[in-house]
């Protein structure tokens, strides 16, 4: 069982990882992730969810069993920091003076 979610998940990867670093190269501070919001809201549609905005650039989709029961909640931060970025990587933010730098975090 364990080998056959391995391999689900590696199918993911690449894309998993290309998301990663094109928020990194796009970060925007608190209350300003338009460029986020709208790229993780068309994500949550593509895979068929209904998303909702809100507090501005928070988005909610909501993914529903066939059965009444306990509900697992997933939260991500998403707001990038005031930051100049000095790493020289391929994804380095575009975005000068903000940047991803406190690790983020998900419950």
């Amino acid at each position: 069982m364990d080998n056959q979610i391995s391999e689900q998940i590696e199918t993911y990867r690449d894309e998993l990882v290309g998301l990663r670093r094109d928020f990194h190269k796009h970060p925007e501070l608190g209350f300003e992730e338009y460029r986020t919001a709208k790229v993780i809201e068309s994500y949550l549609q593509d895979l068929g969810l209904t998303t909702q905005r809100m507090a501005k650039t928070g988005v909610v989709a909501l993914l529903e069993g066939s059965r009444h029961g306990p509900v697992l909640m997933l939260r991500a931060d998403m707001d990038a920091l005031p930051l100049n970025e000095e790493n020289e990587v391929e994804y380095k933010s575009q975005n000068p003076g903000v940047m991803h730098a406190c690790g983020h975090d998900a419950h």
